[in-house]
């Protein structure tokens, strides 16, 4: 018979979407299997790559990838049959949108010819990711479509920072692999992408100047997208005696040693961050997005600028005079040579003397005495033991607060968090997509009970799983067991003046050292403040991962920095009141606290 002999083995639409992830660099997907998603897993099994990480749950797959884009600056891919593995996406995909991180989830779908029958596991896909990838979703509906509609998946991903979402039902995945011609109705992509130098006008650099030059009281604000620009950010602040207060994203990239650094602001931030906001009398922002709006100064009290490579975000947080688009460091290059050494001034005496005495009080707070440990005090001992090169992870709670307010990074140590969506349960994955890009560096992970109850604790079973394979196997998590969802605890009785909802917030039990002996792990229980320093020397130590169970005090509380915290104390004070005399621990703590801040208020 004539035509082509058939081939053995032919080529799938599957294959070639594999191909087309290797194209564009991936070395590495997250995700769960299921049917719908099957094809491709079989390509991934012939293919030889890119590496597989399974998950146990694909929420936390959602999370490894974002996790990976956050350590790396790479593209995070996850993958995840149709239904409900790709309705657990999800929240990762939302932590990816709100963080601005380059996300692609490959999502099976049930066959073409039963979609609008009913049928088992149908979801509508295309409805389902239309808010979290308004940038990109699409589903794949002929072979000839694929590549060019994972193309625009990545490009998309890349250029505005956000998630997309390829959708592929399970007969386009099985079908044979086009081989494109040149004609109508059919387009041939290529897997490249450079990102735009987006360089600032001259115009607007100088009207930055002007305002910057004029003020007396400077202040920065760094947010994530000064990542690159972190020389520059320092040059500036100390040609202009500026202070300089970061984001939750911004913390990692700025030298928190730094006499004018100010520290973490916002309701967890430090009360130097808390102290230059209220009083500098002009603001540079420079890539941040920060939604705590009720710490920035007041409308009116100062003057500001914004440097944002993204035009539609300036303003949007605080009513800027001059609006900088362009990349930070480009515009702050620009910028430098046009400002006016300032030498010493009575502002930066002021600022330095803030961060000084907000030092002080941070060392104070850690040692205040608890039942039976203080959490500030294990971050505390922490910040003095971290190594150079390790990685660091923190979960959503309690622990972001003394992460921002004990924990001192240094110089070019990752550390990520879900910020902007502050989802409890990423630590984990975020530290297992870390360890993976980086196996030869250590992994810190700080989380609160609460988050190791949502996803920590199934998640260790795939570090358990993983983690001989790696040059340095250290991967050490320090749970803050308090036995309550402290935070929302005390958001509670500040926001709401409402008592203490016990069926809501308290927690079970569970011994996260004894779980980490079942695992094969090393597990570490800490009750006396004093072993907490030998606790993370041993961890350290350790020629395997291991769990620091810190039995922590859930009556530390969780108070707005000096000088905006007097109102909220009182609700805290007069909530704990309605709860009655089982308080009384909480209530003198919160006391000792104010007399702190007191203090602080007399010195400065």
């Amino acid at each position: 018979m004539g035509g082509r002999e058939p081939q053995e083995n032919p080529e799938l639409v599957a294959d070639l979407v594999v191909r087309r992830l290797q194209a564009w660099g991936v070395g590495r997907i997250f995700g769960y299997s299921g049917d719908g998603i099957n094809p491709v897993m079989g390509a991934l099994r012939r293919a030889g790559g890119p590496e597989f990480i399974q998950a146990r749950h694909e929420e936390n797959a959602a999370f490894m990838a974002v996790g990976h884009a956050k350590y790396t600056g790479e593209v995070g891919v996850v993958t995840s049959t149709q239904g409900p593995g790709a309705i657990h996406l999800l929240n990762g995909l939302y932590d990816a949108r709100m963080d601005s991180v380059p996300v692609v989830a490959i999502i099976g779908q049930q066959s073409l010819s039963v979609l609008g029958s009913a049928y088992m596991q149908e979801v509508d896909l295309m409805h389902l990711f239309r808010d979290v990838a308004s940038g990109f979703r699409q589903q794949v509906s002929s072979p000839e479509q694929a590549p060019l509609v994972i193309d625009r998946a990545f490009k998309e991903a890349l250029a505005t920072r956000t998630p997309s979402v390829v959708i592929l039902p399970h007969d386009v995945q099985q079908a044979p692999a086009p081989e494109l011609d040149q004609e109508h109705g059919v387009l041939s992509t290529a897997p490249v992408w450079r990102p735009a130098r987006i360089l600032p006008r001259d115009e607007d650099v100088q009207a930055a100047a002007d305002l910057l030059n004029s003020g007396q009281k400077v202040a920065l604000l760094v947010g994530q997208g000064a990542k690159d620009a972190q020389k520059q950010v320092v040059a500036l602040a100390e040609k202009l005696g500026a202070a300089i207060t970061t984001s939750l994203l911004g913390k990692p990239y700025v030298d928190e040693s730094l006499p004018l650094a100010a520290g973490v602001m916002g309701h967890l931030g430090t009360s130097a961050s808390g102290f230059v906001l209220a009083n500098c009398d002009t603001l540079l922002i420079i890539g941040s997005n920060d939604p705590w709006t009720e710490f920035y100064p007041p409308p009116g009290a100062a003057r500001a600028v914004q440097i944002d490579i993204d035009s539609a975000a300036i303003g949007n947080r605080y009513p800027v005079e001059v609006a900088v688009a362009g990349e930070a460091a480009a515009s702050l290059d620009a910028l430098l040579p046009l400002l006016t050494e300032r030498g010493g001034s009575a502002w930066r005496n002021d600022v330095e003397q803030a961060v000084s005495t907000w030092h002080g009080l941070a060392r104070e707070r850690a040692f205040t005495p608890a039942r039976p440990v203080n959490p500030e005090r294990a971050v505390y001992e922490l910040s003095r033991r971290l190594p150079a090169d390790a990685q660091v992870a923190v979960d959503v709670g309690s622990s972001v607060y003394w992460y921002a307010r004990q924990l001192r990074l240094p110089a070019g140590v990752p550390a990520h968090l879900s910020s902007t969506l502050a989802s409890m349960g990423c630590a984990v994955p975020y530290g297992i997509a870390a360890k993976l890009a980086h196996p030869d560096r250590p992994l810190i992970a700080l989380s609160g009970d609460g988050a190791m109850q949502m996803a920590g604790i199934t998640e260790l079973i795939t570090v358990s799983r993983l983690w001989t394979e790696w040059a340095d196997p250290r991967f050490i998590i320090c749970v803050l067991n308090n036995r309550e969802l402290a935070e929302v605890t005390w958001e509670q009785r500040e926001m709401e003046t409402e008592p203490r909802f016990p069926d809501s917030q308290a927690l079970p039990d569970f011994n996260y050292a004894g779980y980490a002996e079942l695992l094969g792990f090393k597990g570490i229980r800490v009750e006396d403040p004093e072993l907490l320093g030998d606790a993370w020397e041993e961890a350290l130590a350790a020629d395997r991962p291991c769990i620091i169970e810190v039995i922590s005090d859930p009556d530390i509380p969780l108070l707005p920095p000096f000088p905006g915290g007097k109102a909220q104390a009182a609700s805290m004070m007069e909530a704990m009141e309605k709860e009655g005399p089982q308080t009384q621990h909480a209530r003198d703590l919160l006391s000792i606290y104010l007399r702190q801040e007191q203090a602080l208020a007399a010195e400065g």
